[in-house]
Parts: C-alpha cells; structure tokens; sequence
C-alpha cells in the first residue's frame, strides 16, 4: 500500500498494490499494522455501504460529539470525494481537499475526526464503502452546506446536483458546531 498526505497532510491517499492476470485481481483494502505506521493508531468499529446514482451529492457530514474518522473507497463506479477540516485549532481549519476515487483505480481516502465528509457521483451509479472508528450517532450528525462560500469547493458538477432535505438545509460553516 502506498500512503500519500494530501494537501492537508492528515488526509490520507491510500493506493494498493493490485495483482493481476487475465483470471482477474487481488489486493489488501486494509492491514493494520501498515495503517498504524502510515497513518495513526486507530480502531474501526463500523462498516457502511451506500449506492448512489449520477448527480448525487452527499454532504457534507460529520459527527460533532462521538466523532468518525473514515477510510473510505468506491467499488463500483467513479466520485469526488472531499474533506474539509472542521478543527478550529488546525492550521487548515475551513480548508477542503478532494479526489476522484474510482472502482477502476481502487485508491482509498483515510478522512481522519475532527473532518466534515462528502461525495458526489460522477458515473452512472457509484457504490461506496467505509469503514468508521466511532458508531453512527443521529443524535449528533451536523452537515454543512455543500457549496458554502467560505470553504470555494470546486466540485466537478454536470448539472445541479441533487441533495437530502437535511443536505438543503445544512448549517454554513460560520454558523456550524465546529470542534476545537
């Protein structure tokens, strides 16, 4: 596996090693050991898979108390996937970084806590998986809106995207719960 800092250095790139042939593929999605040397000692807890069609635009979320570091990956089709850190100590506090992850290249993005997490499909349909280090707690989700002007995400929209009604109604992040 090889693990890249992005532009913000505690999100994570991480492109495996395929082995190949004409019979088809392997590869490891996650070894421990090589996560904790790469990227921090971290324990998963949870696993979620979602589907979603073109056009869809999930985010961007986050869980302000309980909060969830993700490793995520697509395994069928292609999205934008973003993180923008919400740690208002940070250096790069309001600041986004986004990648397409696809099913063809099977890269996959650590998004550590203390981030907001959002995708948008860009294939037909797109399958995403994630493993999460905290449980999903509604109690505590927040969302921030997709296309605030404070954060300038530059997403790689065909059209308008289409959101939930809680993605409509998220907070800005100037008036978002943040983390410290």
């Amino acid at each position: 596996m090889k693990y890249t800092p992005l532009s913000i250095p505690d999100v994570v790139l991480m492109e495996p090693q395929v082995f190949g042939d004409h019979r088809g593929f392997f590869l490891e999605t996650f070894r421990q050991d090589d996560f904790e040397a790469h990227v921090g000692n971290y324990r998963f807890v949870q696993d979620n898979h979602s589907k979603s069609t073109k056009g869809i635009l999930r985010g961007l979320h986050y869980q302000i108390k309980q909060p969830q570091g993700k490793l995520v990956r697509v395994t069928s089709g292609t999205v934008f996937d973003v993180a923008v850190d919400i740690r208002r100590s940070s250096p790069w506090f309001g600041k986004w970084v986004g990648k397409i992850l696809s099913a063809e290249d099977k890269s996959m993005i650590w998004v550590p806590p203390g981030f907001a997490h959002g995708f948008y499909v860009m294939s037909d349909d797109a399958e995403f998986s994630y493993k999460c280090t905290d449980y999903y707690a509604p109690q505590h989700e927040r969302s921030i809106l997709w296309d605030d002007s404070d954060i300038g995400i530059k997403w790689p929209l065909d059209n308008e995207p289409v959101l939930s009604v809680k993605d409509e109604q998220a907070a800005s992040l100037a008036s978002a719960e943040v983390f410290k």
